[in-house]
Order: C-alpha cells, then structure tokens, then sequence
C-alpha cells in the first residue's frame, strides 16, 4: 500500500466515526424524553387523605448511666495525711475510717482547751459550794447582809458564764480536730485515690483525698425532647443497653422529672433507676435506650414530605374545594416515615403528599385519584 492510499484509508476512518457519535448523539437526545415517560415522574400535587390513628411510637435516645451516690472528700484543715485505710475498688460501709489526718497544732489546741475547762470547772464548783453554804447560813432571818449575799450570787453567775465560755471553745476545737478522722458518708466502693502517706492537704486542693460511689443502685440520665415530654410518666418502663454489651437488655423505670426544659436543649431531663445487683454495669457508660409512647387518644399522623418548615412557620398543605390551603401545625411524635400534627385538621382531609414553598396558597390542583395515608406503610 503506497502513502496515498494510507491517508485515504485514515480520512475514510475519520468520516465513519464522527458519523457514529453524531448518531448516537441524536439516539440519546430522542430517547431522553421516552426515559423520563418510562420511569413516571412524581407527581407534586399528589394527595393523601388523613385519618386519625393511636400507634406505639418508640422514642431511642442516648444516656448516661451514672451512681446513685458519689461524694469526693477533701481535707477541711491543713494536715498531713498519717494513714490510708482503703485503696481503690474497695467495698466500704457507711461510717468507716477512710483516712486520717494529724496536725500538731490543732492537738495542742485541743490540750490547752481541754485544761482551761478544767479549771474553770473547778473555780466555778467553788464559788458554787460557797453559795450553797451561804444561802443555808440565810435562812435565819437576817444572818447574812443582802450585798453580801448578792456579791457571792454575781460571782457565781458570772464564774459559770466563763465555765460555758470554756466548754464551747474546747468543744469548737475538738470538733475541728475531729475532721482529722475522715470517715465514709455512706456504703459504697472507692473509686479514685490521689494522696499517699505524709502528703500534705489543704481545703484548697484541686483533687479530692478520696471519691466514694455507691453503684449498687444507678440512675439512667435522659434528656427527652419538648415534644415527647407530655407521653412520659413517673414509673414507664424504659429498655436499654450498652455500647459495650450491645447483646445484654436491661430494663429500668422512670422515677424522676425535672418538671422543667433545659434552656439550651429545650428537653426535660429524667432518670430511671436501675439495681445494679452483679455489678455488670459501671458508672459513667453510655446507654442506648428506647422509650414507648403512645398518646391517650388518637391523633393525625402525616407524611414527613407532607410538612413544610419555612420562614412563614410550619404547615401542611390542604386541598379543598380543589385549591390548597396552608394549615398551620406544630410537631409532636416522628416515626421513620411519619410524623405527629396538631392543627386544624379534620379525618377525611386531604394534604400534598410532597409539600413545598413553591406551592402558593390557592393553587389549583387537578382532581386525580388520591393515595390514603393509612395503606401501608
């Protein structure tokens, strides 16, 4: 083959397949319109006619497990640590000896008010016996002078003001040196332990001496939102379990309401107890929890697309009289495809199954078959 007949070859090459893009170009550009036939648009104005229902809705929310108690104990006086009778993961009953402190200090105190006590007790027995026998010696008629008697009655008056004067300062120093014995608030398992013997500690110290827990009862922390606080009662069952045994369900009641909304949230916080019997669950973990509510009668359920959030408010769109009409709603329960209105609505209406902005108040809608929110689901 000469270099003539190459360069025809390859121009003939060239024309057959700008020739074959610029068919299968056209077949596109005709197909498109029979594609989009095929697959059936949706249609915007479609409609769904609502009816009352009372379904189970199952609210999930994340908590917290935490103690039923836990105190962190701190030194209230400047001393040294003497002894530490627990470490951590120890068991404890309430009032047991958990540390104690030694300040050289307070002990002299506590000495020195202890003496004074002493012998003001023993001046204030003598002015008393004094008294006594002066008072017997009066009772003949006119034995004693009256200033001498009243200047023995003002001494004695005045050495027992200075005997309880005594008795509260050796008590208020006795108390102080008692806070050198830390005891435990209540039974429980020490949980942290930061000093060691000879340390010195303050009032002032960042961390506590000890941190005691009492895990054999846990509260169940959750924050339910605004709209599902009216469905929980004091005493509902909630389920849950733990990230860490997600194959474990517990179960646990709800035993307290805040009664109020977090400003931040806009939730109620509440707490379920749970008994901790065999110690399987620990302080502080995380909970995967479901809570059934179900309303004491029934209400209107729409679809979640039938629901228009927008700068005006939040509404569904009614056609009636084969024109739409913005009814104003607020939010209640959501489940995964529906969601709880309250408005006025009436069974029998029918909404925009897709609602949208773009749908202006007294649009006309062509009167078309319309689908009912109750098939399934």
């Amino acid at each position: 083959m000469n270099y003539k007949s190459i360069i025809i070859f390859a121009m003939a090459l060239s024309l057959v397949a700008c020739n074959n893009e610029k068919k299968e170009e056209t077949k596109k550009e005709g197909s498109m319109p029979a594609m989009g036939m095929g697959m059936g648009m949706m249609n915007p104005m479609e409609t769904v006619e609502i009816s009352k229902t009372n379904p189970l809705v199952m609210l999930k929310l994340a908590g917290e497990l935490k103690p039923d108690q836990q105190t962190e104990l701190f030194a209230k006086v400047n001393s040294y640590v003497k002894s530490i009778r627990v470490d951590i993961g120890d068991r404890v009953s309430a009032g047991q000896t958990l540390v104690v402190l030694e300040a050289p200090e307070i002990q002299s105190q506590v000495a020195s008010a202890k003496a004074k006590l002493e012998a003001q007790q023993a001046i204030y027995l003598s002015t008393k016996a004094t008294y006594d026998r002066t008072m017997k010696a009066n009772e003949t008629q006119g034995a004693i002078a009256k200033d001498a008697l009243d200047q023995i009655k003002a001494r004695m008056l005045s050495d027992e003001a200075q005997l309880n004067a005594a008795k509260s300062a050796y008590n208020e120093i006795r108390d102080v040196n008692n806070y050198l014995v830390i005891k435990a608030p209540f039974s429980g398992t020490i949980t942290s332990r930061n000093v060691d013997v000879g340390a010195f500690v303050t009032p002032m110290n960042k961390e506590p001496l000890l941190v005691v827990e009492n895990n054999s009862k846990l509260r169940l922390n959750l924050s339910v939102p605004e709209a599902n606080t009216p469905y929980i009662k004091l005493g509902d069952t909630i389920r849950f379990h733990v990230r860490s045994q997600p194959q474990e369900k517990y179960v646990a009641k709800v035993s307290r309401k805040s009664g109020s909304l977090d400003l931040k949230l806009r939730s109620e916080k509440i707490e379920a107890d749970f008994i901790n019997q065999n110690g399987s669950l620990k302080p502080y973990m995380i909970a995967e929890a479901v809570i059934p509510l179900q309303n004491s009668e029934p209400t209107f359920f729409v679809p979640k697309s039938a629901v228009v959030e927008s700068g005006m408010g939040v509404y569904v769109i009614r056609v009636e009289d084969g024109k739409t009409q913005n009814i104003p709603v607020s939010k209640g329960r959501v489940m995964p495809e529906q969601i709880e209105v309250f408005g006025d609505l009436n069974n029998g209406d029918k909404i925009l199954k897709m609602g949208s902005e773009e749908v202006q108040e007294g649009t006309e809608v062509p009167n078309k078959p319309h689908n009912s929110d109750n098939d399934k689901k």
